[in-house]
């Protein structure tokens, strides 16, 4: 699959998902400090699904109607950040094409799929 990792995403998502072969840009990488409304953008015009921990992204799509990919929202306490990287891996295995279109939030042991406006 294809991502675009928030600056707030945890990097060892990026790590985790590129090791098992996914296609993962990193917004850290090559446009640090961008604004939420730009990585939208720039999610829409590549064709990734966003990775955030930032939850202004549910006001983006749902408040505002943003035009988007699919979300996947992690919300992941300090006292589980080592396995979040795993985590986001195993939704990625049981959901796969599902994620597209689609507002996820993934937390320990819980993940919630459904569909946003605009997906």
């Amino acid at each position: 699959m294809r991502f675009l990792a928030d600056e707030s995403c945890d990097f060892a998502v990026v790590r985790a998902l590129r090791a098992e072969h996914h296609d993962v840009t990193a917004v850290a990488e090559f446009s640090g400090g961008a604004d939420d409304s730009t990585v939208t953008s720039l999610s829409v015009a590549d064709e990734r699904v966003l990775l955030t921990e930032d939850k202004d992204f549910g006001q983006l799509v749902y408040a505002a109607g943003r035009d988007h990919v699919g979300v996947v929202l992690i919300r992941f306490p300090a006292s589980a950040r080592g396995r979040v990287g795993p985590a986001v891996v195993e939704v990625v295995r049981a959901f796969g094409d599902r994620l597209v279109g689609a507002f996820t939030v993934v937390e320990p042991g819980r993940v919630r799929v459904g569909r946003a406006p605009h997906g």
